[in-house]
């Protein structure tokens, strides 16, 4: 009988994106890999220009199967990728530290995706008009009804790139220590040590107006919730289908 694993939909694998080492620790389907994406805010997108390569971090956040960031207009990463260029964005997380008892087995457990496809700049008015609106409403939910609206300047001073997920795989490790056998019986100490963003209290604008409070669609981001619930929450406020 298959697996349920053969049943999700998946990215597909080539000699770009299948995990090769350790291979045991690769997945592709498209709930792992954009669990993964949508608990980060920050990624890193890899690129060459006149052959030389580059790797930036920037904000950026998913719809579907398609990936967006933004920046300046007049960014040379930016002007670069609006031809079509071949990128590479990736996303990782440490969630511990693992002491072993030889040098070698040191480790760490985390989570990792790569996604690969072509960069394009978004021109067309209506998918732009909704990337203005989803760089703030995907993190901070139904926050755009509220603020200011955005001025002409504002608009074309900045750049949106997008990029169809072609190929992606997650690689993840969550196991702890993971001795040899025989070192078992060694009188050395060992652990796991578990790494987490959570959350301090919100520290209010000193200049806010009289009267202007919290308003409830920020109790996503409480004091004390980890990061990566908190953005997958607000996630799926404005991506309720994923």
């Amino acid at each position: 009988m298959e697996s349920q694993k053969s049943y999700q939909a998946s990215y597909p694998t080539s000699a770009r994106n299948q995990v090769k080492r350790r291979h045991d620790r690769g997945f592709y389907d498209h709930a792992t890999v954009h669990r993964i994406l949508d608990s980060s805010m920050m990624c890193h997108v890899s690129y060459v220009i006149d052959g030389q390569p580059y790797c930036t971090p920037t904000f950026f956040w998913r719809e579907g199967t398609k990936l967006y960031w933004h920046g300046s207009s007049a960014s040379r990463m930016l002007r670069n990728q609006a031809k079509g260029e071949r990128v590479c964005l990736t996303v990782a997380h440490l969630d511990s530290l693992v002491l072993a008892r030889c040098g070698f087995n040191h480790s760490a457990d985390y989570r990792a995706v790569m996604t690969f496809g072509t960069a394009y700049l978004v021109t067309d008015p209506v998918e732009k008009e909704r990337a203005v609106v989803a760089m703030v409403d995907r993190f901070f939910p139904d926050r755009t009804a509220s603020l200011r609206a955005s001025n002409v300047q504002e608009i074309k001073a900045t750049s949106f790139i997008a990029m169809e997920i072609e190929e992606a795989s997650a690689k993840v490790r969550a196991k702890g220590v993971a001795d040899d056998d025989e070192d078992y019986e060694l009188p050395i100490y060992a652990e796991r040590i578990p790494v987490r963003t959570v959350l301090g209290a919100p520290e209010p604008c000193p200049r806010l107006l009289d009267g202007v409070s919290r308003p409830a669609t920020l109790n996503v981001y409480s004091e004390g919730r980890l990061l990566e619930d908190a953005l997958r929450d607000a996630y799926f406020v404005e991506y309720p289908n994923g």
